[in-house]
Parts: structure tokens; sequence; C-alpha cells
């Protein structure tokens, strides 16, 4: 099959838990990656290593431990910062997930001052296909600020509805908040053409990448972005640690986001003075073997090459966009054409419900995900309440796919629709 990875089968080789065979001793098929990914054995050996070898916190010890891991913990500081093409290291945020990184730009943007601060009568934008983490910080901060919220809404086709750009996106727009791959309809979001829109009217855009960074090259320059947030546990990367990547002059004009540790200049009982960028909003002691693990899964995935995945995710979604096609009664949700949308692939089974769907698809050993994927107005935008979804990566084979057709043609036959 064109565009699969020429070494697949080494691949999957680096990580253990796909020799797993689960329900009765079948293998597992694991379509869930859009929810989080699994890890390769370099990244586990490399977290080992360091709760083994180097623990200690950073920039406080000044033993050789601490030395070790501070260097480890800003070593991975610099490959995020290369594998987003960032101009500078001090651009890069850890934080404990995308979520948190979403709301620490939402909150500092309501503590801000005039004018990067957002306040009575200001806009913020966002879609209707946002992830539950980029809907609520800003239902949050124009509530309490008195701003106004809007979105753009969607086509019948699981596009973004941009024919009203330039009502949605006017002179008092203060943020444009939007993801790039939706994780539950797989669009693509021109986010480039849309910040190029906002930033003629001076707003600000902000980008979830959490479901882009696992599969598509990412260039913060060159997509204008000003902000921009992704978690570790989807790109082959740990739990309990995610990135804010952010201008640095937009940065250094930010309040602090949470007080303590290693986010002060200085202290005294009256007043603080606060550190740099990115320090100014690491508080407390941060996610260091996280990060170390970070480190190693991006790394990974860089020596693979990020243009080699993304044609791997789009040959496998290609051909599981056309199993379902030939199950009667199987309904896609989003773009129907490959290379207008992502790995993750929402449907219905007409008359089952995904619950059960992910049940029994589960007891033929395949992993999908059932529920509203914490996107509640994008299925109320489609009349659904719910959906499957099923989500491939680069470890995924055309056999996978195969054996995850015939568990769902054996689910339809089990609940007789």
């Amino acid at each position: 099959m064109d565009g699969l990875l020429p070494d697949l089968e080494i691949v999957r080789k680096d990580f253990p838990i796909l020799e797993r065979t689960v329900a009765d001793g079948r293998p597992l098929v694991y379509l869930d990656s859009a929810n989080t990914s699994q890890k390769p054995q370099c990244v586990v050996d490399a977290m080992v290593d360091h709760l083994e070898h180097h623990n200690a916190n950073v920039a406080r010890a000044m033993h050789t431990l601490g030395a070790e891991a501070t260097e480890a913990f800003e070593h991975s500081r610099d490959v995020v910062a290369g594998f987003l093409h960032a101009r500078s290291r001090d651009e890069v945020v850890f934080t404990k997930n995308a979520s948190e990184a979403l709301n620490l730009v939402a909150n500092t943007l309501a503590w801000a001052d005039a004018p990067l601060g957002v306040g009575a009568g200001d806009r913020v934008v966002i879609t209707e296909m946002e992830h539950h983490s980029n809907i609520v910080p800003w239902q949050l901060l124009t509530q309490r600020k008195g701003a106004e919220l809007r979105w753009f809404g969607l086509t019948d086709d699981g596009h973004l509805d941009l024919s009203r750009i330039d009502e949605l996106i006017t002179p008092n727009t203060k943020v444009v908040a939007l993801t790039w791959v939706s994780n539950m309809l797989g669009t693509v979001n021109p986010v480039a053409e849309i910040a190029r829109r906002a930033h003629e009217v001076g707003a600000l855009v902000v980008v979830d990448a959490s479901q882009a960074a696992p599969q598509l090259p990412i260039d913060v320059q060159a997509i204008d972005a000003d902000f921009l947030a992704f978690t570790g546990h989807k790109t082959v990367g740990p739990t309990g640690i995610g990135v804010l990547w952010g201008r640095l002059e937009l940065l250094e004009q930010l309040p602090p986001f949470l007080g303590g540790g290693e986010m002060i200049e200085t202290v005294t009982m009256e007043t603080s003075t606060y550190a740099h960028p990115p320090h100014k909003f690491e508080a407390g002691t941060p996610p260091i073997v996280e990060a170390v693990g970070l480190g190693a899964a991006l790394t990974y995935l860089s020596e693979i090459g990020l243009d080699a995945i993304h044609a791997h995710e789009q040959a496998i979604t290609r051909y599981l966009l056309d199993g379902l096609a030939g199950v009667e009664g199987v309904t896609v949700l989003g773009p129907a054409e490959v290379a207008e949308r992502g790995g993750a692939v929402s449907f219905e089974v007409a008359g089952v419900h995904p619950h059960d769907v992910a049940q029994l698809l589960d007891s033929r050993g395949v992993a999908v995900r059932a529920g509203h994927h914490c996107a509640k107005p994008a299925h109320r935008r489609f009349g659904v309440q719910s959906s499957t979804r099923a989500s491939s990566y680069l470890y995924t084979t055309p056999e996978e796919i195969e054996a995850f057709i015939e568990a769902l043609q054996y689910t339809k036959s089990y609940f007789k629709v």
C-alpha cells in the first residue's frame, strides 16, 4: 500500500504493548491513539534511566545529580523548540497537559493590562468543533470580563464555515482560538489562513495542536500563530506533561499564571518580581522525568520523520474509510476526503449505541473510543449524542484495519442490524 512506513514492522517492535493479547488470546488492535498513543521502548528506557541514575530536583540543587537533572530537563526544552521550529527555546513552557496550557493563556489574558488583556466589549472567537479544553476557558474568560464569545459554525461535511469570517473576526476581536485538527471530525483546519485574517485586525491566534502534533510537521513561524498547545501523551510521550509555545514578546508581557518555586526573581514580604519566560510560567517542581520522556518521544518521531508519519496516517485512514464505506448502516462524521482530515474517524452504526459498539469490538480485541470525545457541541451540530471513534497512528497496519472491519461486521450481526 502506497504511503505506509517502509519499516512498519520494525517500528511496531519499538512498542512492547503491541505484543499483547486480549479478549481470550486475540492480538491487540489498538485504534484509540487520538485518545492516547502507545509508548516506544526508548521513551520508557529514558524515563527509567533518569529515575535510576539522575533523579533530583532541577535548578535548585548544586550537586551532581541536580546538575544532571537540570541538563536533561532543559535539553528536552531544546528538543521541543526544534520540533516546533520555534525562534527561541525561551518560547517553550512546560505544563501538565494541553488543557493547562490553554487555560494559562486564557487566564493570563484576563489578568493582563491593556492593550494585550481581554476586557469588556472585546470579542473572542472559537469554533464549533473544539475540544472542551478550548471552549470552557474562553467561556470563563468572557463571562468574567464582560467580553463577547462567538464561533465559527460547521458545514454539513465537517469543515469550518468560513463564509462569515469577516462578520466574526472584527476590529474588536482580541483572540481567535481554534483546533488545528479536530479530535472528533478529523478535520484539518486552515490555521495559517485564519491567522492571517485575525492578525489583520490585531487579534491573537491560539492553536490547539493536540491532534496535529502527533501527525503533522509543525512550524509555528510558518502558520503565524501567537500561542500553540499540545500534550505529550498523544505524541508517544508520557502523561503529565504538555507544552505551551508562545511568542517571546507576548510571554514577556503576560503576568504569571501560578505562583511559587522558580517562577520568581526575588520575593519580599511586600512584593515580588518574576523570572523571565519560560520560567515565569513554571511554578513549583516541574514534571522532570515526564519532560525527559517527552524529549525522547519527540526525538523518536523526528527520526522517523513527520512527513513519513503523515503519509502513513493518510494511507491507513484511506483504507479505514474505504472499509467503513463497505459496511451497511455506518455513517462517518467529518470530511470524506483523506487529504482534508487526520487519523481520527468517528462514525455511527444505525441502531446500535456507540458504547455497545465499543464493547463488542473490545470482545474481539479491538480498542476504540465511544462517547462525545469532549466535543459535545460538534456532536450536537450533527444531531448525535455520541459516536464511536477509531484512530490510527504510525504503528497501525492494514491488517489491523481489516480486523477492525471484521469485528464491526460481527457487531452488526450480533445486534441483528
